[in-house]
């Protein structure tokens, strides 16, 4: 064989295993079509979070007034926003590269395909592997409606030539609602259309209430509970037709309906690897497809799509594989954060989830964060506890509100250690912050899962 290991995508797994493998002394080639970083450093995470970034200044700003300080803001210049932005990924992709080359690996700009089990081509070039690995990640989706095409989806988002003043959002997840923060920061009229009653399904139900409050607060204009039906163009605008038969004028319309497994035309049939109904690669709990050498992980497998969890799978498998220390994650108690206006930051069981085990403990705070009675901001925190109500143990903790996902790391490490009520009780807080009512919660709001239980 070629190598010892191939990966095919130069993802946050791909690269971490790649770099991981090839370090334990492992012949390894890794091939990246698109970018290096995959999409997380070039239209994800990163890129997102400056831009929210971007948009809180804005606010900062406005807020100051309230202490004392007389700012005077002009216009926002979104070409001098991306421009930087652009020069940050491009770092980001020479460290990526340099992190590989560093490590020993080979590099390939451009497309792996398999030709059979153990044989790819790659760019033209015919190479063997013993063990192949998966990292392919994910592609943003339009809806299928009439006049898909004059929309927008998330890649795109960050190439705007300029910072539209109308925009209609489709979609309640975390682009969705982290994309209507930033637009309506940056001086947006904001619409978010979703089909939900409420934002980013599948967090805990408070969560949910609070984030619809706070976008409305925001200035974002919400359509729950409604379908888009088809886009028109309208001049340079666009018109965006709903089930409920409204319309709504816009400059751009932007899909954040989902994402999709990249696994088109791989050449997954050859090499005898499965994929499910989403076209994502079936893998076990060792990352195994059918293919007891070929390996999958990351975005590709639409499981836990978040790229810490892809890198800590990269790093698993490489040292599993060559680095003579078997190990798996756990995809429990993953912590997970929506950079929202404001933040939300989770981990563990919602009250749902922990409600249908058994009867559970609810601890909730709600207030005005201390800057916030003086800038006069309409923002609200949220904190949350679930706890088992026979072993007080705490299963879940939410939060929305500013810091959330700094805060939220620490009590991840609780959590994941198996952390009581009583020991949260018992920890001194740091005042005056926010985190602190994370331990003085004492009064509890109400307990859920005793019908269940009883039932």
């Amino acid at each position: 064989m070629d190598y010892d290991l191939f990966v095919i995508g130069g993802g946050s797994a791909g690269v971490r295993c790649a770099r991981i493998a090839a370090g334990h002394g492992a012949r390894v080639a890794i091939a990246e079509e698109r970018f290096w970083g995959g999409t997380c450093v070039n239209v994800g995470c990163v890129p997102k979070k400056l831009l929210v970034q971007a948009g809180e200044y804005g606010a900062f700003a406005d807020d100051a007034a309230g202490f004392g300080w007389i700012i005077k803001k002009g216009p926002h210049d979104w070409g001098k926003l991306i421009a930087a932005k652009d020069r940050e990924i491009a770092r980001l992709n020479g460290t990526y590269r340099r992190l590989l080359d560093n490590a020993g690996a080979t590099i390939f700009d451009a497309r792996a395909t398999f030709i059979d089990a153990h044989t790819l081509d790659v760019g033209g070039k015919r190479v063997t592997a013993e063990r192949i690995v998966i990292a392919t990640g994910g592609n943003p989706t339009r809806l299928d409606i009439p006049g898909a095409e004059l929309g927008i989806i998330s890649d795109d988002a960050f190439y705007l030539p300029a910072m539209p003043k109308r925009v209609a959002i489709l979609g309640s997840g975390y682009i969705a609602v982290e994309f209507a923060g930033i637009f309506a920061a940056l001086g947006a009229h904001v619409d978010l259309v979703y089909r939900q009653p409420l934002p980013i399904r599948g967090f805990d139900p408070d969560l949910r209430e609070a984030l619809a409050e706070a976008l409305t607060a925001q200035g974002v204009h919400l359509h729950p509970s409604v379908t888009p039906t088809r886009i028109e163009a309208s001049g340079a605008g666009r018109v965006l037709h709903l089930s409920s038969g409204e319309t709504i004028a816009a400059d751009l319309v932007f899909f954040a309906t989902g994402r999709r497994p990249a696994t088109a035309n791989l050449g997954l049939e050859r090499a005898g690897v499965s994929t499910n109904e989403h076209g994502a690669v079936i893998v076990d709990d060792q990352l195994r497809t059918a293919q007891p050498h070929i390996y999958a992980m990351g975005d590709v497998t639409d499981r836990l799509n978040l790229t810490p969890v892809a890198t800590a799978e990269g790093h698993a498998l490489a040292d599993t594989l060559f680095g003579k220390r078997a190990r798996r994650i756990s995809l429990e108690n993953v912590p997970t954060a929506v950079f929202s206006t404001p933040p939300i930051a989770t981990v563990g069981l919602t009250e749902e989830q922990a409600a249908a085990r058994g009867p559970v403990d609810v601890y909730v705070e709600k207030f005005t964060p201390m800057r916030h009675t003086i800038s006069g901001r309409a923002r609200r925190t949220l904190m949350k506890l679930v706890v088992d109500q026979a072993t007080q143990k705490v299963l879940g903790a939410h939060m929305l509100g500013e810091d959330a996902p700094e805060i939220m790391q620490g009590l991840a490490i609780a959590i994941v250690c198996g952390a009581s009520k009583a020991d949260f009780d018992r920890t001194i807080g740091i005042h005056p912050t926010a985190a602190e009512e994370f331990v003085t919660m004492r009064t509890r709001t109400r307990v859920a899962g005793v019908a269940q239980a009883a039932e």
